[in-house]
């Protein structure tokens, strides 16, 4: 069983009655300090750490309104990476609580208690919800923070990251995020250094020979040049034999001959009944007499 696991088990026999429950330290010395990060609620004092089961001095206690985390390299990632790399925390806990009044508080609300204050609209940052970090469900500001703190370059990859949720008025704990759990996912999709990947098994590649190859003795093309002359020929002769065959069966025509002195012309058919141009025949014309 590892740190977080044990502190929700005896937690949850705590809040079933047992008076016994608790977690022993010295069986997770590897695992301590935890850094953990939660509201400036006051009534949160006289729960943490008693409710995680860990001592004071294995406590590193974070705090800011709401428990807000704005961005993987924000004020409060500064303090959690130092955290882990000055005061040596092996494991981040975000805890939120319920009940929260930052979670209440809606931006209405919220410029009139700062006008109440004497601070005017004007001197506030112009995107008050991104600024003040206001959200509207306190497990979804858990598991906003959790992933900023996850995919922050500033925490070592090896860092489990929790999200829980505390009832204020009981202690009693809710795992919303398993950071054993998103690690091993995390660790698992990453791809196998490329020293440790072996040989397929069953595959075994010819070894190359450089001086073996053999390249083609004719010219690059020189089929394809001589397949097109051949076709060229052979289109070229067909269009000699065409061009024969069409002069050996047109008949030769001999102008009409020159009219003399008074012969009549005779009349012209009307353009419907004009003589049609005989078609090509296969035989020797003979002129009509």
């Amino acid at each position: 069983m590892r740190l977080l696991e044990a502190i929700i088990a005896a937690n949850h026999r705590a809040a079933a009655g047992d008076a016994t429950a608790g977690v022993n330290s010295d069986d997770f010395a590897d695992a301590l300090p935890v850094v953990a990060l939660t509201c400036i609620d006051p009534r949160l004092n006289p729960l943490l750490p008693e409710v995680l089961g860990v001592p004071e001095e294995s406590f590193i206690w974070l705090r800011n309104a709401g428990n807000i985390i704005t961005g993987p390299m924000s004020s409060t990632m500064r303090s959690l990476a130092l955290a882990c790399a000055v005061k040596g925390g092996k494991e981040i806990v975000i805890i939120g609580h319920t009940d929260c009044l930052v979670c209440k508080t809606t931006m209405v609300q919220l410029t009139d208690r700062f006008r109440a204050l004497g601070i005017e609209r004007t001197n506030l940052p112009a995107n008050l919800n991104e600024y003040f970090g206001l959200f509207a469900s306190e497990r979804q500001n858990v598991m906003k923070a959790v992933e900023h703190v996850r995919t922050s370059p500033l925490i070592g990859r090896h860092v489990p990251v929790h999200g829980l949720l505390v009832e204020i008025t009981t202690g009693r704990l809710e795992w919303i995020v398993n950071g054993y759990q998103a690690l091993e996912n995390a660790t698992s999709t990453l791809p196998l250094p490329m020293q440790n990947a072996g040989p397929v098994p069953g595959m075994k590649l010819p070894e190359f020979q450089f001086r073996e190859l053999k390249f083609p003795e004719g010219k690059i093309g020189g089929d394809v040049l001589e397949t097109l002359r051949s076709i060229s020929q052979v289109v070229a002769v067909t269009d000699e034999s065409q061009h024969l065959q069409l002069r050996t069966t047109e008949p030769e025509t001999k102008p009409p001959p020159a009219k003399r002195g008074n012969e009549q012309r005779p009349p012209s058919l009307p353009q419907h009944q004009k003589a049609q141009v005989p078609p090509k025949l296969h035989q020797p014309f003979t002129k009509p007499k």
